[in-house]
């Protein structure tokens, strides 16, 4: 059975980092066991991808630009994606993108989140139009399966899109990247890779693109707040987009991109990592600190009510005053840290990514006889 995938993600340049990320670890997962033989897994890529792919996956590579391609298929309706792929078993789009399919292809749909729809004043007017051209509602209606990584988003796709609920199927995904670097108990001291004004504990960690729904602005102002009560740790941001020029603030370092060695560092040696999002679909980030032992704080809405519980520290969402008194907590009491570190642990633990893939080959099967 050959699953045609969707690889617009992994192209070089790509800022669908979250989206790269679920479908590489997904990749791997469905190729490491034999249980999965069945499945021949067949990746769309444009020109040579950003990362080295699991042995096992076989590419079909073009050189036509994907932003080209898909969108004269939207125009068009050519070329469709299962033709260009070999006219595969079941094609599996890793997010709601713009494509053509002929009518008769068995697609299965994975949906993230639908902030696109819910909060479309965070997104740029490109953005906008392109997701008015992948018609997600009706890409949902049209899939054998939905595919969603939390509950949340299982009730939007049914309550907004009237997609029936039993082709909903919730496949929680694994805690994000796993950790090769020692556990936290074993560092101590100044890490010497930290970026040069950084000590480990010294500084409040955020992950992820700079852009209007995870609210960098929001944590810049709560940090400021915190350090004009007595904070003395750093915030640093590792990651990019379009509102890193207004994060300016004494104490606030922007790293921009880090490759995955540094990121390592910098969760292990963080006092805790902020996500202050307005919606996440999963929310990789504080689960990859969870592994590495550190604590986060967090806004309180429903995906990290799913996914870490009460081992975070948890505050209204868009609460500046709120967050400012967590960070300040979190800074003074080790004892608090530590507890939470050790729920989040327990938290992440319960998530797999290889429990996933037997969920997500399971859907794959399911559509290919739908």
């Amino acid at each position: 059975m050959v699953v045609g995938i969707d690889g617009r993600s992994l192209r070089r340049g790509s800022p669908a980092r979250g989206v790269a990320r679920y479908l590489t670890h997904f990749l791997s997962a469905l190729t490491s066991d034999q249980c999965y033989d069945d499945l021949r897994l067949r990746l769309l890529t444009f020109g040579e991808p950003d990362r080295v792919l699991p042995r096992g996956v076989e590419v079909v590579a073009t050189r036509i630009p994907s932003r080209v391609l898909f969108g004269a298929a939207t125009v068009l309706r050519r070329p469709r994606l299962d033709r260009v792929l070999g006219r595969p078993d079941v094609v599996w789009l890793p997010a709601v993108a713009p494509v053509a399919l002929d009518p008769h292809a068995r697609l299965v749909l994975t949906v993230h989140d639908l902030t696109f729809e819910t909060e479309p004043r965070d997104f740029t007017r490109y953005e906008r139009f392109w997701h008015r051209l992948a018609q997600p509602a009706r890409l949902a209606r049209r899939a054998a399966f939905v595919v969603v990584p939390s509950a949340h988003t299982a009730r939007m796709v049914v309550e907004r899109w009237r997609v029936p609920a039993q082709r909903v199927r919730l496949v929680r995904p694994g805690p994000g990247r796993s950790s090769g670097s020692p556990s936290r108990s074993s560092v101590s001291g100044t890490a010497p890779s930290l970026p040069a004004g950084l000590r480990s504990r010294g500084y409040v960690l955020a992950v992820g693109a700079l852009e209007p729904r995870k609210r960098p602005t929001l944590l810049r102002d709560a940090y400021l707040l915190a350090r004009r009560w007595g904070l003395a740790a750093h915030l640093v941001f590792a990651g990019d987009g379009p509102l890193r020029d207004a994060l300016h603030g004494e104490g606030v370092v922007v790293l921009g991109r880090v490759d995955d060695t540094l990121l390592d560092v910098l969760y292990q040696h963080a006092l805790c990592l902020a996500c202050p999002s307005r919606e996440e679909g999963f929310g990789f980030p504080p689960l990859e600190a969870a592994t590495r032992g550190t604590p986060s704080v967090v806004s309180d809405i429903s995906v990290f009510r799913e996914t870490l519980g009460d081992a975070a520290m948890r505050f209204p969402s868009g609460d500046v005053e709120a967050l400012a008194e967590c960070l300040l907590a979190l800074e003074r009491d080790r004892d608090l840290r530590d507890r939470l570190a050790e729920q989040a642990q327990q938290a992440a633990g319960r998530l797999s990514w290889q429990r996933a893939a037997n969920e997500l080959a399971a859907v794959f099967r399911a559509a290919a006889k739908a």
